[in-house]
């Protein structure tokens, strides 16, 4: 339940974060966030796709512990949803 209440926490907080981008960003700004998300660290987190946004220490709380989550998935798990990241990325390339 633990688990789950955070992965719904970060959703809305990833939502509410992803409408303060202008609409030309947002496409941009969701990658670079996804990335980091899956693959860096919480401070490259704040510091790269949040760091012109001024995140309080309860959203800062809430995405650290989703980030725990991610980093506690089955590797196969972490695998493949790096694997359609890399899909996507490629993806926005070709257009």
């Amino acid at each position: 339940m633990k688990g789950s209440s955070t992965l719904l926490l970060g959703a809305l907080t990833l939502i509410c974060i992803c409408g303060l981008s202008t609409a030309e960003d947002d496409n941009e700004f969701f990658m670079e966030f996804l990335q980091t998300l899956l693959v860096g660290t919480p401070e490259e987190l704040f510091e790269g796709p949040l760091g012109k946004y001024d995140v309080n220490d309860q959203a800062k709380s809430a995405l650290t512990e989703l980030k725990t989550c991610i980093d506690e998935l089955q590797p196969v798990h972490k695998e493949q949803l790096v694997k359609l990241l890399v899909q996507v990325l490629d993806t926005q390339e070709d257009t």
